[in-house]
């Protein structure tokens, strides 16, 4: 019995550090950002109509289920996004962060013009299949944008996070079932 009882115990600890896996796709329990350890909060699937487009994975320095205190908050963070469709225009990209910032603005992106093109002036070429996005917010109010472990570029303030992570955690997410699933809901 008593080896029963440590074989659970290890399995469950090894499951604990395992992290998550999504559509065949891991992400690691907890990062290092800014020398802060964030931890897995969920993980989800991006479909666009009946195609899977990315998973995605939310970091955070405490669980949370609170969307809005997510976008919120001035403390470090990241959604760090794995593709598993073949390719992604650059220019669908594009179109999809602007309606994406449309809607986690409420359509009042005025105030962010320059900050949202900065950003979306990054994606100039596809996304294909195993690439890799983070979006990772640091105490310095920088958002850094990373593309396959290249940094691309830092975009500051706290009210372009606050857009970039609407666009998934919202009212009016990109997927609703993606935003459940970062979120730890679903």
């Amino acid at each position: 019995m008593k080896k029963l009882v440590i074989l659970l115990v290890l399995a469950l600890m090894v499951g604990l550090a395992y992290g998550a896996e999504i559509a065949g796709v891991h992400f690691e329990d907890g990062i290092s950002v800014a020398d802060q350890k964030l931890i897995l909060n969920g993980t989800g699937l991006r479909k666009k109509m009946l195609v899977k487009v990315y998973v995605a994975g939310l970091y955070l320095k405490e669980k949370s289920s609170d969307a809005l205190s997510i976008i919120e908050a001035d403390q470090p963070m990241a959604i760090i996004l794995k593709f598993i469709y073949d390719e992604v225009p650059a220019e669908k990209l594009i179109e999809t962060w602007k309606e994406g910032f449309e809607k986690s603005t409420k359509k009042d992106t005025s105030k962010l013009q320059r900050e949202i093109e900065e950003f979306n002036s990054i994606f100039n070429a596809p996304a294909k299949k195993g690439d890799t996005y983070e979006f990772i917010y640091l105490p310095t109010k920088e958002t850094v944008v990373r593309i396959n472990n290249s940094e691309k570029r830092k975009i500051s303030g706290l009210p372009f996070k606050k857009a970039l992570f609407g666009i998934w955690l919202c009212d009016d997410p990109a997927d609703r079932s993606l935003k459940e699933g970062l979120l730890g809901t679903k």
